[in-house]
């Protein structure tokens, strides 16, 4: 039988290879595009089911705020993944199946970026989503597993993850979100063909009841 040790160990090892495999390639298409998509003030849209849901709302929260860079042009992003009553009543009253792309068909734009995250690819409510994406006209990006599922030949760019564990592809999109923002961060930095904008907040005084 083995010991936690080994499980760690061959753990680690695995997830280790399965890093060193992803296609770097790929990823360095989907900053591209998301890159462009700043440029054009366009907006973000990215969605997930269970840690894939995580995912998407982690990759909102950074590609948000940590790719800020003084005078560079900042993220419009959403993940559908965080409207709790929203998603909850369009379950309730339609289909599980409809909670992303009866979120989508109100907000979708030509030229947005819908990033649908399945491991499995066959996840029905991210499938119906980039149904309703491309009928709009938005650029589609899929994070996978291995296999790919159907959503691999949905999607504009699919970045597959080389490992048959659920558990391993998605830390490997954690992985893939943190190095994308990280990337988009340091080329942001080092361009000089943005349109200035002002990156200083307003931050309102506090009101004191006495």
């Amino acid at each position: 039988m083995q010991s936690s040790v080994e499980h760690i160990t061959e753990y680690l090892a695995q997830l280790q290879e399965i890093v060193a495999d992803l296609p770097t390639e790929l990823v360095d298409r989907v900053i591209a595009i998301l890159l462009d998509s700043a440029r054009r003030g366009s907006h973000v849209y990215i969605f997930g089911n269970g840690g894939s849901a995580a995912t998407a709302s982690h990759f909102a929260c950074d590609l948000a705020k940590n790719t800020l860079v003084s005078n560079a042009p900042r993220f419009r992003v959403t993940a559908l993944t965080d409207n709790v009553s929203l998603m909850t009543a369009w379950a309730n009253d339609t289909a599980y199946d409809n909670i992303f792309a009866a979120q989508l068909s109100s907000l979708v734009e030509p030229e947005d970026v819908v990033i649908g995250i399945s491991c499995s690819g066959n996840s029905a409510n991210v499938l119906n989503a980039m149904a309703v994406a491309r009928h709009h006209g938005a650029t589609t990006i899929g994070f996978t597993g291995d296999d790919g599922g159907r959503l691999k030949e949905m999607v504009d760019v699919c970045v597959q993850v080389p490992s048959p564990r659920i558990e391993q592809q998605e830390d490997a999109h954690l992985i893939l979100e943190h190095c994308i923002c990280s990337a988009i961060r340091e080329e942001l930095k080092q361009s000089r063909g943005w349109i200035p904008q002002e990156l200083s907040l307003v931050v309102p005084q506090p009101v004191v009841v006495r």
